[in-house]
């Protein structure tokens, strides 16, 4: 029997709706696969610095992230090509212009290893104190912005407090605060002022209970530990494929410090531990910032204990400025003044490289010499820029509010990323 016209209605309504549910069950699916393009930077405080993250975000969860560098580029490298070996001393300041004194060392370490300068045990005894002063400042800056990045306010400050009377040392040192320019190749500018070793001791003492404080505000507190507990694991393998250095390589468990592994400065007559993380995630890389900043402490005290008599720069007569008063009493002396400071030292062909344990990781760099005062090439491997590479890695699937986190834990500087 054939269907009357009012099933024929019936059967016609039902079409168009099954069609039009249809085409709503596509839209549907179409607005769940949308996903959202965020630009995270360069003008954003919890970046650090100028770096831009371009992530892609399905809801609140990260599918890609694509770091973004260079808008910091400043051409450092290209500037020491054009320059004198001392004379780019004051730029090495800007590179982690966190820890400038321990950027100075690295780069006439690697000068002098061209030159084949060994310096005197007390000119490398000054740089020791040097270089754990500038690991300290720069790990309680990392850490006091850290703290601040996850809602830990009052951490910062006691980080700041802190880091004031390491900068009124670096005054009482080199005559500045931030960009210091002290080391030279073959020494440093001068010695160390009268009642320099007194203050440095008081300050050992004051910071270690600071420390304790700031490990009381945090490393059992909560909120910081949600933050920051199984957030950005970094594996082993991980760490090593990519590259990373300092805190970042060790938070992952890898033991591996340039001052033990390829001591340089005599830092193997000094009796310190490396920490070392478990899991690799935020939270170990805090906790080895935290215990690297109590064996600072500890080398500094046994370098003002054993502190050696004697010269702080290397002697040779033909590479060395001579002292203002010969250069003024002596024709000859300021003749080889004069030469010294307009055409440099007089560097030997070859190629070096120098890596130091900076506190952002391992600040090395590569000179090619073809003779003269000037290099023809010099490449600075900057660590921040190496740590930053992981981060499409862990990023990926993690929340957006963990991005925060991350990078802070990261303790890069854009300075030296970017150079």
């Amino acid at each position: 029997m054939p269907p009357t016209t009012k099933e024929l209605e019936i059967a016609d309504s039902a079409s168009r709706v099954a069609q039009e549910l249809e085409g709503y069950q596509q839209t549907t699916e179409d607005l769940v696969g949308e996903k959202l393009v965020l630009n995270m930077g360069p003008s954003h405080p919890a970046t650090h610095g100028v770096l831009r993250l371009i992530l892609e975000l399905d809801g609140e969860v990260i599918t890609k992230a694509d770091p973004d560098v260079g808008f910091l580029h400043r051409g450092d490298e290209k500037i020491a090509e054009n320059m004198q070996y001392n004379q780019f001393v004051p730029y090495t300041d800007r590179l982690d212009y966190l820890a400038p004194l321990a950027n100075n060392v690295a780069y006439a370490c690697a000068v002098e290893k061209l030159m084949g300068w060994e310096l005197p045990a007390r000119g490398k005894a000054i740089r020791v104190i040097c270089c754990e002063m500038a690991r300290i400042s720069a790990h309680l800056l990392g850490l006091g912005a850290y703290a601040m990045d996850v809602g830990a306010m009052t951490v910062f400050l006691y980080t700041f407090t802190e880091r004031e009377k390491i900068y009124d040392l670096c005054e009482l040192l080199t005559g500045a605060r931030f960009t210091t320019s002290y080391t030279r190749v073959g020494g440093q500018i001068r010695d160390l002022p009268d009642g320099f070793l007194e203050n440095l001791n008081t300050f050992c003492d004051e910071f270690l209970v600071a420390l304790g404080e700031i490990d009381t505000l945090l490393s059992r507190n909560k909120i910081f530990l949600d933050r920051t507990r199984d957030v950005g694991v970094i594996t082993a393998e991980d760490a090593i494929s990519y590259g990373l250095s300092g805190p970042n390589l060790r938070g992952s468990g890898v033991e591996h410090d340039l001052r033990k592994a390829t001591p340089y400065l005599d830092y193997e007559n000094y009796d310190f531990e490396i920490p070392v993380g478990e899991f690799g995630d935020s939270y170990d890389r805090y906790a080895v910032r935290m215990e690297e900043m109590r064996q600072s402490v500890s080398i500094l005290r046994q370098v003002m204990k054993n502190l050696p008599d004697g010269a702080i720069n290397v002697e040779d007569a033909k590479q060395r400025v001579p002292g203002k008063e010969k250069v003024l009493m002596s024709m000859e002396e300021l003749i080889h003044h004069f030469i010294l400071v307009t055409e440099g030292l007089d560097a030997p062909a070859g190629e070096v490289y120098f890596g130091a344990e900076n506190p952002k990781g391992e600040l090395g760099f590569y000179i090619h010499s073809k003779g003269g005062g000037v290099p023809y090439r010099l490449k600075i491997r900057a660590p921040s820029f190496v740590n930053l590479s992981i981060l499409p890695k862990i990023l990926e699937g993690r929340l957006m509010s963990d991005t925060v986190a991350i990078l802070g834990s990261l303790d890069f500087v854009m300075g030296e990323c970017d150079r």
